[in-house]
């Protein structure tokens, strides 16, 4: 998470991270502007540090925004789905194209700009905005003068300001986001910070309006396990067991796992868009019903982490470092460093849910992919020319993966995670059930 997280990652893994990002927006196929801006927003996202790791939460939302804009452009143009913001109708011949650039350019410059500078460093500021009007200047640049192209920027400016204004006040400015008050210890599964991290991170993401919620504690599930009961003493061994670093701490983890474990370390905005933009260019989705999938893809994704925090907040539940450190074992250390915040619901396992039920619910869940992973050793990544790719057979399949890398990793418990993802695939089906629904 940001600034906790940033201090994990090598110069190398950002380099590589980094050249990936821009790799993916200019591969992306000719004539898709959505895929194109979805890509160029993971770019933007990772010059302006908030990815790939560092900060999903206003990310998340980042994505979101930019993808109503667009959503909403495009069908000014040519209705085929219920607009979020902005209802208008576009003069006959209006570039698509231009409208969806334009559309992503506003929010995402706005966006930038806003990030919080008790997060983000100017110079990180600065790269995003970069690499947005690059990416701008690029696709404006491709499309011939004429009024259609005046019309379709125009529109797509109207379109951003109207979800931009739609959520000016949804709280996601409220900091501050790093409380450095500390709990005291107190009675055994009560959150305590943990290890080289002395505060607790994005606790008031849970005041951030939804977008489908109808509050943040729908769909929240029950309470963690007892620290007396027997199913809670299995997850402790379990984690303790797989989640150790190998190296201060022995871990029964195989090969597999480990790479399971570093594979799925990646913010799940970025992760899950890529996921999305292979398979929506192998199924050969239209713009438009792009523009649907990616902005209800990335507001389920953006309610996953409003979610999250709430419940995290209301179970207040211990991290597997702390349960074990408090059990005897004070040397133990996980394969990475545990994020600092609570442990109950794994946010990660939402996320996962979330995005494989919104993708489940477009395409139905039977569906092969791959994908590679950021954060896989130097030669093996997503920057690498032959990077490491995991196969999946359905959105299923990788969300119950992703889940179980944290447990892996030594960040979460099983029930943690299990929870999790069932919580997500709940967000994600209202989402799909219920946003930009198809005009009759």
């Amino acid at each position: 998470m940001v600034m906790a997280r940033t201090r994990l990652f090598s110069a190398t893994l950002l380099a590589a991270v980094s050249q990936y990002g821009l790799s993916t927006a200019s591969a992306a196929p000719a004539g898709d502007a959505v895929i194109t801006w979805n890509a160029n927003a993971g770019t933007a996202a990772l010059k302006a540090c908030i990815a790939p790791d560092e900060d999903p939460f206003h990310e998340s939302r980042m994505y979101a925004i930019m993808h109503i804009a667009i959503h909403d452009a495009l069908n000014a143009i040519d209705r085929k789905y219920q607009p979020y913001a902005f209802d208008k109708k576009a003069e006959p011949g209006t570039s698509a194209d231009a409208a969806v650039a334009a559309a992503a350019r506003d929010t995402l410059d706005k966006l930038i700009t806003q990030l919080p500078p008790e997060l983000v460093k100017k110079e990180c500021i600065d790269g995003g905005i970069a690499s947005v009007e690059a990416a701008y200047s690029a696709a404006l640049a491709a499309i011939p003068d004429s009024p259609a192209k005046k019309q379709g920027i125009a529109l797509g400016q109207e379109s951003a300001a109207a979800i931009l204004a739609k959520r000016a006040d949804d709280h996601a400015a409220d900091g501050p986001f790093l409380n450095k008050n500390c709990p005291t210890p107190s009675e055994p599964g009560k959150f305590q910070c943990v290890p080289n991290f002395p505060f607790i991170v994005f606790e008031k993401w849970e005041n951030v309006t939804p977008f489908v919620l109808r509050d943040t504690a729908q769909f929240r599930p029950g309470p963690p396990y007892a620290v007396t009961d027997k199913k809670f003493a299995d997850d402790l061994g379990e984690v303790k067991s797989l989640g150790g670093d190998g190296k201060t701490t022995p871990s029964a983890r195989t090969d597999d796992q480990t790479q399971i474990a570093l594979f799925w370390w990646e913010s799940s905005p970025l992760k899950w868009s890529r996921i999305a933009r292979t398979v929506a260019v192998n199924k050969g989705l239209s713009q438009w019903e792009n523009a649907r999938l990616f902005a209800v893809l990335n507001m389920a994704l953006t309610d996953g982490y409003i979610a999250m925090v709430a419940s995290k907040n209301y179970y207040n539940f211990w991290r597997p470092v702390t349960a074990i450190h408090i059990s005897g074992d004070a040397s133990w250390t996980p394969l990475l460093p545990t994020p600092p915040d609570q442990d109950y619901p794994s946010g990660h396992s939402i996320e996962g849910g979330a995005g494989a039920e919104v993708l489940k619910q477009f395409f139905g869940d039977q569906v092969s992919f791959q994908d590679c992973g950021v954060a896989l050793p130097a030669g093996s990544a997503c920057g690498d020319p032959t990077p490491v790719l995991r196969t999946y057979t359905s959105f299923s399949q990788a969300a119950a993966e992703n889940a179980y890398s944290r447990v892996l990793v030594g960040f979460h418990f099983r029930n943690a995670t299990e929870e999790g993802n069932a919580y997500g695939h709940k967000i994600g089906e209202r989402a799909a059930n219920t946003l930009l629904r198809p005009v009759e």
